[in-house]
């Protein structure tokens, strides 16, 4: 009864559209849809879905003349309300809540995924029919409204997550390559940026699209608009990101400011590409270096080595950008730098860690340090000798991934700091030989590459503490 009360009774109160609707009768049956798919009353019982199904017959009977009625008088007409379409199609096929998901809940999202990716393919195909035809040249500005939501739609849907399904990833692939060809774009980079430099691109529509989903309130209610925003960051690069910064700063700082360590580090990600991709005078400047620095920072506290990995990969490539207008003037001790500062709490971490992969993680990024550092590493060194030592005394599985990256710090640490290796000579000897005694014996825990890869490391180390030392190793 409800559903025949729905198709009944279509009352446009419900429907959000700005002003007066088409007047034909295929724009009064779309009025009719798009009221029944966003009403209050149409969200109990199978009212959308029978909406969905009228959907789907009045594509199929539309001629391409009727979808863009209207084109040539400032986007009213069916155009925009199929704009409206659109998005009332892609909340239709959203996912829940994270904390409402349920396995069952899921599978009917993907269900709806791929009936709605089918009914987007239909009408696409329609405006590639357009658009090969010369009866209906308005067909580009019909596209306009459409281009955005179905975007979202197709990128919502062909990511693998909880709420996909092999067909409804296929499909929504299938929706955003026929969107690409239809708008004439080579790759999503170019759909987003624009294909040359007269053509302006998707990604302010898109930014605004998401934006009522991305703000401190609302970012949670919809587990996509997170990984939507995150995807279409990243097919954004050079030249064109710095552009859209205040648009994209504000939604990454604040996914990586979540307590869930998955938020955390897709908001890393995010702030990651925006420091590699944006000039360095476009973050220092308002003190936007700053604040990505001590946002990235106090992720350091936290025992969680894969977002450890991504935060210091970060921080690497944002230390140039942040030491960019330090000069040592000569005279005074050069001053302490961010690596320094973030140096000191790694090994302030390293030495009591008895966890392996966060052994492994802090181990990995260790040579990058002193690599930044050179000559500085020696503010370091009682610390850093402290850890090499005790890192190399302790087996650290088959790849022994850790004790390779410490004995490769230790080789960077002699060529850097060469004349303060020599009153080291005794206890880097000793930790050295240790080690060789240790991995010569080990009968079958490690695979022969990873000991060879090891006793060669092991012996460079040797070569090196020798010259340093002036021959005293022979």
């Amino acid at each position: 009864m409800e559903q025949d009360s729905s198709r009944e009774n279509p009352s446009r109160e419900g429907a959000s559209w700005p002003g007066d609707p088409p007047s034909s009768t295929l724009g009064q049956a779309l009025s009719q849809v798009l009221h029944r798919l966003t009403s209050e009353e149409s969200r109990r019982g199978k009212a959308r879905s029978a909406a969905i199904q009228d959907l789907d017959a009045l594509i199929e009977a539309a001629e391409c003349d009727q979808l863009f009625e209207g084109s040539d008088t400032s986007l009213r007409g069916m155009p925009e309300m199929l704009g409206q379409v659109a998005k009332a199609l892609g909340k239709y096929a959203a996912p829940p809540k994270e904390q409402e998901g349920r396995a069952r809940g899921y599978s009917e999202v993907a269900e709806k995924g791929a009936a709605v990716g089918v009914l987007f393919l239909k009408l696409m195909g329609k405006i590639e029919a357009a658009k090969n035809s010369l009866l209906c040249p308005t067909w580009k500005i019909g596209l306009r409204p459409l281009a955005g939501p179905i975007y979202i739609f197709a990128v919502t849907h062909s990511l693998e997550q909880p709420w996909t399904s092999p067909r409804s990833r296929d499909v929504a692939g299938e929706v955003l390559a026929l969107l690409l060809r239809v708008t004439q774009c080579g790759s999503v980079a170019g759909f987003l940026h624009g294909e040359n430099e007269d053509e302006k691109g998707r990604f302010t529509l898109i930014m605004e699209l998401l934006k009522p989903d991305l703000n401190k309130e609302s970012w949670k209610n919809n587990p996509a608009t997170k990984h939507v925003f995150s995807w279409t960051l990243q097919q954004v690069t050079r030249p064109w990101l710095n552009q859209h910064l205040e648009r994209i700063l504000p939604p990454s700082l604040l996914i990586s400011d979540d307590y869930q360590t998955e938020n955390k580090i897709l908001g890393v990600h995010c702030l990651h590409h925006i420091v590699l991709n944006v000039p360095a005078a476009d973050l220092l400047q308002y003190n936007r270096a700053q604040v990505l620095y001590h946002a990235l920072f106090n992720h350091l506290y936290t025992p969680e080595y894969n977002l450890i990995q991504a935060v210091l990969l970060c921080l690497l490539d944002l230390f140039p950008i942040l030491e960019k207008g330090l000069h040592w003037k000569g005279g005074a001790a050069r001053p302490s730098t961010h690596c320094d500062e973030v140096l000191r709490l790694i090994l302030t971490h390293m030495e009591p860690e008895h966890r392996l992969l966060l052994r492994r993680t802090y181990a990995r990024n260790l040579p990058a340090f002193v690599k930044r550092l050179g000559i500085l590493t020696v503010r370091h060194l009682k610390r850093l000798e402290r850890v090499i030592i005790s890192y190399l005394e302790v087996y650290d599985g088959p790849e022994e991934e850790a004790r390779l990256k410490i004995l490769e710090t230790l080789k960077l640490l002699m060529q850097y700091a060469w004349p303060r290796i020599s009153c080291r000579l005794v206890v880097l000897l000793k930790a050295l030989l240790k080690l060789i005694c240790d991995v010569a014996r080990d009968p079958n825990l490690t695979p022969e590459p990873v000991k060879n890869a090891l006793l060669e490391e092991a012996t460079d180390c040797l070569i090196l503490l020798d010259h340093c030392s002036q021959g005293q190793v022979k």
